[in-house]
């Protein structure tokens, strides 16, 4: 056995150094063919141009545009559709938002709200997390923004439910069927790499802008993560347990519904909480697309530069984004607390939800009856307030910050950014084709050369070929950015349980903030650049980075780390010898989940100057001529996402073999 591993041992080493090698030789030969072939065959393509495949897309929506009351498949499915989603939402503003028939308030007004939102929050968790709620609450129409807040909700309500009708049942049958969970996994793997903005346009062609189609695509993007977790939930039960049911003759549905479904309800309500969070950032996403709430107040200040209504909206969301999440996340461990207190917790706890129900029931009467307990009182002065703030603190940094964060710009900007840019931007198609495919194969593997290839060749029929190698490097740069904080936060948590204990909260609550929210304050520091989205994306992503090599850090044996010591390593040593060697997988998957989520993060920064491809997205909704060229960019955003994601999962697999 010995004999063995000091056989095996050199050989993996001359693997990884040839890997190694062939990746630099392969980089040493692109700079040397950018150098002769500079400026040739780059497919660049005026803001303005359009290509065939474009025009053919432009030409498709005026098609269906034309044909939509006319054409079966739209008069019996897409348009019934959109009308059965258009009349749920409409019915759930009319009750808590908008005027309902008659009236010139909703049906619940803001007191019965706060009043049920405290009141579930209190039943599915317990007083704290229903005194945030109604903090929570009470918060957003102080800001005067109740309304806003309301339709937000409202959209959240109903695309988190028409997810969960077909995301529940999905989940339990991957959870029992091998053959199926095989199946939907690419698929949800697929959705969960696409970015918020590429699900629009293609649902916008279908079911026209509105609420509608605002619904439906939050709907489908955060269906993934209630699947996959309802799956996982219902695989994790101990076969023990199930095969204790089938030898007391229980059946296959008694099995599910008596035995499966009830172990797994904790799980099953945390991937109801993700599945909510994901709703949340494609509600204020879907803005675009003239979806009401929150998310519009947002888009309109980024667009106008109004820096205080942007933060004063995002503050909103960030808010109901932590009410959310923490009654949620409460709902799935309030069976845990039940059990640690006996049956006390039950004893106590009915009455008091009995007399809460009933105030509960005198409040919504009450918001029903009286305008005064529907219009929420005052003017958001709260919010004003707020906006000047935060508009006088971009102000104060814009007049004393300016040359610091100027210089921290053009620093990484010039340094960094344009070099490696103009690399991908100005080189040859073929060639910089040719050294992604290459990348592919050496560091994932042939399929993942194979899948590179594909999305490489589909790049260049898209037409938009410059503006992708564009958002390709400030992808990049931002991921090698987020890697070198996510190394130093995560060695810091990974050797220190305090570091990890302190800091652990705030990532968790930074990962439930929508991407919208983050672009504000860089704006207020760094203008509407292209610089200002990499900066949020570098924030956007760096928390899942920081965990998932804090967790890799921390796996490595402690043995081992004694090891390293008493062998004389000093703690550099034992670091970069031992520790990040140990956690090189760990390192592998941060970078897979920090391309993703920079990528989502720099398209959604198309929205303050970033350009390329989120630029292209956002004027094909807003200039009808340009639509098809939107619709491109989504599908250019899409096969960079497929080919980050398969390469580096690949790679990922080759580590830890």
């Amino acid at each position: 056995m010995a004999v063995a591993l000091e056989k095996t041992e050199p050989l993996a080493g001359v693997r990884q150094v040839s890997r190694r090698t062939v990746v630099a030789a392969i980089l040493v030969a692109w700079l040397v063919l950018f150098a002769i072939f500079r400026g040739k065959q780059t497919l660049a393509l005026a803001a303005a141009d359009l290509t065939d495949l474009h025009r053919w897309f432009n030409d498709v929506n005026d098609s269906i545009g034309a044909n939509r009351n006319s054409n079966p498949l739209f008069l019996y499915f897409f348009n019934e559709i959109r009308l059965v989603i258009d009349n749920l939402v409409t019915f759930v503003q009319e009750l808590i938002s908008q005027p309902s028939a008659g009236r010139p308030v909703p049906q619940v007004g803001w007191l019965g709200v706060v009043g049920i939102a405290g009141y579930v929050s209190w039943a599915v968790g317990n007083w704290r997390v229903a005194l945030l709620a109604v903090a929570g609450f009470t918060f957003m129409g102080l800001q005067g923004l109740w309304q806003e807040s309301m339709d937000t909700l409202a959209l959240i309500l109903c695309a988190v439910f028409v997810a969960l009708l077909f995301a529940i049942p999905i989940g339990v049958w991957a959870g029992l069927s091998d053959r199926v969970h095989r199946i939907v996994t690419p698929f949800l793997d697929f959705m969960q790499t696409m970015p918020t903005f590429v699900y629009l346009a293609p649902l916008t062609l279908f079911f026209l802008i509105g609420g509608a189609s605002a619904t439906i695509a939050t709907a489908i993007y955060a269906a993934p993560p209630a699947i996959r977790i309802t799956a996982h939930a219902i695989r994790s039960v101990p076969e023990t347990t199930v095969e204790a049911a089938d030898s007391l003759g229980a059946t296959r549905r008694q099995a599910l519904l008596k035995v499966l479904l009830p172990m797994s309800k904790r799980t099953v309500v945390m991937g109801i909480n993700q599945s909510i969070m994901a709703a949340l950032a494609m509600v204020t996403i879907a803005a675009l697309i003239d979806a009401p709430g929150l998310g519009k107040t947002v888009v309109q200040a980024l667009q106008s530069l109004d820096v205080g209504t942007a933060f004063n909206a995002g503050l909103a969301i960030v808010v109901m984004a932590i009410v959310l999440d923490r009654v949620t996340t409460a709902a799935s461990t309030r069976e845990e607390t039940a059990r640690r207190s006996g049956g006390r917790f039950l004893t106590w706890r009915r009455p008091l939800l009995a007399a809460g129900g009933i105030v509960t029931v005198v409040l919504v009467y009450m918001s029903h009856t009286y305008v005064w307990a529907a219009e929420f009182p005052g003017e958001g002065g709260i919010g004003t307030s707020i906006a000047s703030g935060a508009d006088t603190a971009t102000t104060w940094a814009q007049d004393n910050l300016s040359g610091l964060t100027n210089a921290f710009r053009d620093g990484i900007t010039n340094g960094l950014l344009n070099p490696f840019q103009s690399l991908l931007t100005d080189s040859p198609w073929w060639l910089v084709a040719a050294v992604l495919i290459a990348l592919g194969a050496v560091l994932g593997g042939w399929r993942a050369g194979v899948t590179a290839a594909v999305c490489v060749g589909l790049l260049v029929a898209t037409g938009v070929w410059s503006d992708a190698m564009t958002t390709m490097a400030s992808t990049l740069v931002a991921t090698v950015l987020v890697m070198v904080l996510g190394v130093a936060m995560g060695v810091w948590m990974g050797r220190s349980l305090l570091v990890d204990r302190v800091l652990r909260p705030t990532l968790d609550a930074a990962q439930v903030m929508p991407p919208f929210v983050y672009l504000v304050p860089f704006l207020a520091l760094f203008g509407a650049t292209r610089f200002t989205a990499i900066v949020a994306a570098i924030v956007y992503a760096a928390p899942v980075a920081i965990k998932i090599i804090a967790d890799g850090v921390r796996a490595v044996p402690a043995t081992t780390v004694e090891a390293a010591t008493s062998a004389g390593c000093n703690t550099w040593q034992t670091i970069t010898k031992v520790q990040l060697p140990m956690a090189r997988s760990a390192l592998t998957l941060a970078t897979n989940q920090g391309l993703i989520y920079v990528l989502s993060m720099v398209v959604v920064g198309g929205l303050v100057g970033a350009g390329a491809l989120g630029y292209d997205v956002v004027a094909g909704f807003s200039q009808g001529q340009l639509y098809g060229k939107g619709l491109a960019a989504g599908l250019a955003i899409v096969l960079l996402g497929v080919m980050f994601d398969r390469i580096t999962q690949a790679a990922a697999r080759r580590t830890s073999a």
